[in-house]
Formats: C-alpha cells, sequence, structure tokens
C-alpha cells in the first residue's frame, strides 16, 4: 500500500489546520491507531507552524505525506532563507513558543533537516504507524 498527499499552501496560519485536518482523516480512514495519529498530526503542526513563524513574508510552502505500509513519511518545504537546526536554542519547558523542533524531535522516529540558504528549509519526519484490529491500513498492508 502506498498513499500520497501532496499540497503547496499558502504562508497562512490557516493552512496548518487544514493540512492537519486532512492527514488526520487519511490516517483515520486508514485505521491507525489514535495516539500515533496525534503524534503525527502534532509534528505536522509543528513543521508548518514553523514555516508560517519564521519564513519570509508571502511565501508558500509544500506539504508532502507518503504512507507505505507501517510508516508515514512528511516532508515541510519552505522557499525561506533557511536555518541551521543545530543553531535553534532549545525553548523553555513551559514556553508557548519555541519548543516546535524539540517536539518534532520527542515524536519522529527519525527527523531531518535540510538548509538551502537563501532558498528555504525542508523538514523530514518519519513515524511508525500503527493500526487498529481490521483497519484497512493493516489490510492493504497485508498485499
Amino acid at each position: 500500500m502506498k498513499v500520497t498527499i501532496a499540497l503547496r499552501l499558502p504562508r497562512d496560519a490557516a493552512s496548518v489546520s487544514v493540512t492537519r485536518q486532512i492527514l488526520g482523516a487519511e490516517l483515520e480512514v486508514l485505521g491507525v491507531e489514535r495516539h500515533i495519529r496525534e503524534d503525527v498530526q502534532l509534528m505536522l503542526t509543528e513543521a508548518c507552524s514553523n514555516v508560517i513563524r519564521h519564513a519570509n513574508a508571502g511565501d508558500e510552502y509544500t506539504v508532502s505525506v507518503e504512507v507505505m505500509d507501517d510508516k508515514c513519511l512528511i516532508t515541510v518545504t519552505d522557499t525561506g532563507t533557511g536555518f541551521d537546526p543545530d543553531q535553534v536554542s532549545p525553548g523553555r519547558p513551559l514556553a508557548e513558543h519555541g519548543r516546535g523542533l524539540q517536539i518534532m524531535r520527542a515524536l519522529a522516529d527519525d527527523v531531518r533537516f535540510m538548509n538551502r540558504p537563501r532558498h528555504g528549509a525542508i523538514v523530514c519526519l518519519e513515524k511508525t504507524l500503527r493500526f487498529v484490529a481490521d483497519a484497512p491500513g493493516r489490510l492493504l498492508s497485508a498485499h
């Protein structure tokens, strides 16, 4: 089984919620366990929110999600100035902002950041999925 979603979005806060809902619906239809679905949605939300907060005004960004068997790969690409994830200070534990990279690293099985100075950044998040009994995703993965 391979399911792919690709979205080109305006750098607008409303796009984060829409993207989160689309991915959540896809994972729910496939029968992904609720807590895994919520982790994936939160990872996506953090990656997209960072684009909204830090990329250049007016830029678009893209989100692609690929579910292959029991793996979910999310790629968020912006066209901003890029960033060095090693230079980002960890946010305070109770802070409202500044913890996105920490949250992504905590929830994802694998996180990769690719910096493209003056051409933006790419964030890749991978998560192993688990399905409820008799879930369409489980049945389709068996073929």
